[in-house]
């Protein structure tokens, strides 16, 4: 079941830590990075605990390394629970991925082989974490590269399986979408819309670097019109769903992004009220 709906927020990043808390701008929620905030003490915890006071959090994950062979860090859980409930986290994400492997990370997110074996791997892992923290997490879609020659079947059917064996939600990640249709030449909108409704609480939208022969999603651009179209196409599917703009490099003045979150609101109310027109 999905938790509440939070309307449109942003990825609360250093870089903005002043802006926001001189200006308090007309931001719905913010998403934090929850590695950034296991630490003992000091400013990121200033800010944070300001910022918690006025604004709904979430928490996004990106060292959990779901689909590793690793044990599952306990010492991690403990503090991502520690800091959940510290800013009251209205939900936790993590990626459809693995990041390390040997106790070595890789510090990236490296898509998983969409074999039976994996499937069932993940779901098993999924489990244990929501049993530890005792509620359900989310599950992002990664951007890819490439492609194992042992996959079985496609990664929306992967993502859909597990997520249902699992019994968790879905942040459904819009560019990432994209990027990973461009590389692998598959169409975005078949992806999207064989996703299950009920599923998906949280969008990200962000920008990415166009090779010319490939896409790399790194979250230092502005969204694409091919991207907005998608997210439009994904709003008339899913309807109401908590969305945010990520930035995490060449960072633009704060109103910049403020634009973008306004027309993700745009697009969305119009969406929804042609849908509404629609019924009627």
């Amino acid at each position: 079941m999905q938790k509440d709906y939070l309307g449109f927020g942003l990825g609360l990043r250093t870089t903005y830590y002043e802006t926001i808390e001189t200006d308090w701008p007309a931001v719905d929620w913010f998403e934090i990075l929850s590695e950034n905030y296991m630490v003992e003490g000091g400013l990121p915890f200033y800010h944070l605990d300001q910022i918690a006071e006025r604004y709904p959090i979430v928490m996004h994950g990106v060292s959990l390394s779901l689909g590793s062979t690793d044990p599952i860090d306990r010492k991690y859980l403990a503090q991502l629970k520690q800091l959940a409930d510290r800013v009251q986290a209205r939900w936790i994400s993590e990626h459809l991925c693995w990041t390390s492997v040997n106790g070595i990370n890789s510090h990236d997110l490296l898509p998983l082989p969409l074999t039976e074996e994996a499937m069932k791997h993940m779901i098993d892992r999924i489990a244990s974490v929501q049993d530890y923290l005792g509620q359900q997490i989310l599950i992002e879609n990664v951007s890819s590269y490439i492609r194992y020659p042992e996959d079985e079947m496609t990664e929306w059917e992967f993502l859909t399986r597990i997520v249902d064996a699992a019994d968790c939600l879905i942040l459904l990640d819009i560019n990432n979408i994209y990027v990973s249709s461009f590389n692998h030449q598959f169409d975005p909108y078949t992806y999207l819309h064989a996703i299950p409704k009920n599923r998906v609480q949280q969008f990200h939208l962000a920008g990415h670097t166009n090779k010319g022969t490939h896409l790399i999603d790194t979250h230092d651009e502005i969204v694409c019109p091919e991207v907005w179209d998608l997210y439009a196409a994904a709003v008339n599917h899913f309807g109401k769903v908590s969305t945010m703009i990520e930035r995490d490099d060449n960072f633009p003045p704060f109103g910049e992004l403020l634009n973008e979150l306004n027309k993700a609101k745009q697009i969305a109310h119009h969406c929804l009220l042609q849908s509404a027109t629609d019924v009627a």
